[in-house]
């Protein structure tokens, strides 16, 4: 057989994508006034719509849900038509975008909260992390469990999200379950002592997860709703004693809504990929449909995976930031440009669309 490649086109769901790079979800804090996505994110998307498939920066569902300043929404008509204009400028230029959806759950701070409310969260306990908020990073503010008669809102804050992304012009939602935020907060004992129906066991830990999945689906459609898990990252204080167990059940939820992806953090967000023992190919082969991988991958160790059949989709993150090229880079095994570390959370233009090209760059020295 021949070998894989990135670069093939191939199917999700309904859609051909272009190849089989994803860029994953970056946040980059350039919201504008009511937290609506700035003109320059139009630019920012469609400069780096030749990825197969782009997943947006993570994007709260309500007020509640914003952990950090100047982070975009999608619960006002106001925020649904600066998304439009992103969705229009990446299919103007052939591309493929899914929104993801956040909530952040404890990891968040009064001062984004509306009346200045405690964050809300599984239990109520505070993780030993930073938010940027204010122009710097804090301490997360100390949070309030959540009652159960609350969780029924979040859940339909969720659908109410995904309608809307669609309503913006989306080809569909990615459903942010990883990284420490709510959902995952809900999933890992180490965050969730709760004694409901909510915690305890591995399937009450997995329910919110699951009934957010089941409403956004019943909403839009499984061919347009992909889940991204983190199985065993410890982003955001969060901590599993028994991520196997408890992830294979939640892949085999999840496998029966026939979403059209799963989108797997594989180690350490942005960190090593043996933070902890794990077995991945589990998840890969419990998971019928394509599989995205993600977390420190190279075009020699994603060639290899998919030649390995461990995964259907590459996700790069990082590298898309002073790439927005990334495609053609890798394709033509060119040096990749570094970002600036300064200008990765708020700002303007600068460090944002002004990353040349190769084409720039041959023009400038041609």
């Amino acid at each position: 057989m021949p070998e894989k490649t990135l670069f093939e086109p191939c199917t999700l769901g309904s859609l051909t994508l272009s190849n089989k790079i994803v860029m994953a979800p970056l946040t980059r804090n350039r919201a504008g006034l009511g937290f609506v996505p700035s003109e320059l994110a139009a630019t920012y998307y469609s400069q780096r719509a030749s990825a197969g498939l782009l997943i947006s920066e993570a994007t709260q569902i309500s007020q509640q849900g914003q952990g950090y300043q100047d982070t975009p929404g999608i619960y006002t008509q106001a925020q649904v038509e600066g998304w439009r204009a992103v969705t229009e400028a990446v299919h103007a230029k052939g591309g493929h975008i899914f929104l993801q959806l956040w909530h952040v759950g404890r990891v968040s701070h009064v001062d984004l909260q509306q009346n200045g409310a405690a964050p809300v969260a599984p239990s109520a306990l505070r993780p030993a992390t930073k938010v940027f908020v204010n122009n710097s990073f804090e301490d997360v503010s100390e949070p309030r469990a959540l009652d159960i008669s609350e969780l029924p809102g979040i859940v339909n804050d969720f659908r109410l999200a995904a309608a809307n992304a669609i309503a913006a012009g989306f080809d569909g939602v990615e459903i942010h379950g990883a990284n420490g935020y709510l959902l995952d907060q809900f999933l890992k004992d180490g965050s969730n002592i709760r004694t409901d129906a909510y915690g305890g066991s591995i399937e009450n830990r997995a329910r919110l997860l699951l009934e957010v999945s089941a409403a956004v689906v019943d909403e839009i459609g499984a061919d347009r709703t992909g889940v991204r898990i983190s199985p065993v990252s410890p982003a955001n204080g969060v901590s599993s004693s028994d991520p196997q167990q408890q992830f294979e059940y939640v892949v085999d939820q999840l496998n029966a809504l026939n979403l059209v992806y799963l989108h797997v953090v594989e180690g350490a967000t942005g960190g090593p990929r043996d933070v902890v023992p794990f077995d991945f190919g589990s998840l890969r082969q419990r998971f019928k449909h394509t599989y995205i991988a993600n977390n420190g991958y190279d075009l020699n160790l994603a060639t290899s995976q998919l030649n390995e059949d461990k995964a259907d989709l590459i996700a790069f993150g990082r590298p898309f930031i002073g790439n927005p090229d990334l495609v053609e880079r890798l394709k033509s095994n060119s040096t990749l440009s570094a970002f600036d570390p300064t200008t990765l959370y708020g700002g303007g233009a600068a460090g944002y669309t002004d990353y040349p090209t190769l084409a720039d760059s041959s023009s400038v020295h041609g």
